[in-house]
């Protein structure tokens, strides 16, 4: 139910679309693996689908889609649209406080912004076209899940 209404949401925007069905991809495969329970995969799964949600919001009103600007705008968006599918509050309230921490990695100390973090940087390390150097960069400043460093280096690394 929340991809379809992420779907109706942007649209026509494939690009965005395609972005937030990456990570949730990446999202819930390390979190399958990484041992979490049942409502943490829930607040996980629905946080990947959402996490960008501001976007829209920030490209109308600051045209630009700062991370800065998107960490603002989404919660109040996401909130909204959460509710409307009667997603429960305290999940909501999570899910709101990740989309608002999304670009924020200096103090990560939750699994679930942990493996959201490592899941956006997996589908924006692509579509960015970062290079070897960048990559190895962010993979020693961010990446702390097992899972998430195995994907990465599988992906990105040759597997080192």
């Amino acid at each position: 139910m929340v991809i379809r209404a992420m779907i109706e949401y942007f649209g026509s925007d494939i690009r965005r679309i395609s972005h937030f069905l990456k990570v949730f991809g990446f999202a819930k495969s390390i979190a399958d693996s990484e041992n979490i329970s049942a409502k943490e995969l829930a607040i996980i799964e629905i946080a990947a689908l959402t996490h960008d949600i501001g976007i829209k919001v920030s490209e109308e009103k600051y045209k630009s889609a700062s991370g800065t600007y998107q960490q603002i705008e989404g919660p109040p968006v996401a909130g909204k649209l959460l509710e409307g599918l009667k997603i429960p509050k305290e999940i909501i309230d999570r899910v709101c406080w990740l989309i608002a921490h999304h670009h924020t990695y200096d103090a990560i100390s939750e699994i679930d912004h942990q493996i959201l973090v490592e899941a956006d940087f997996l589908v924006n390390i692509q579509e960015d076209g970062l290079e070897e150097k960048e990559i190895r960069s962010i993979k020693n400043k961010i990446f702390k899940t097992g899972t998430g460093i195995s994907i990465l280096n599988k992906i990105y690394l040759c597997g080192n």
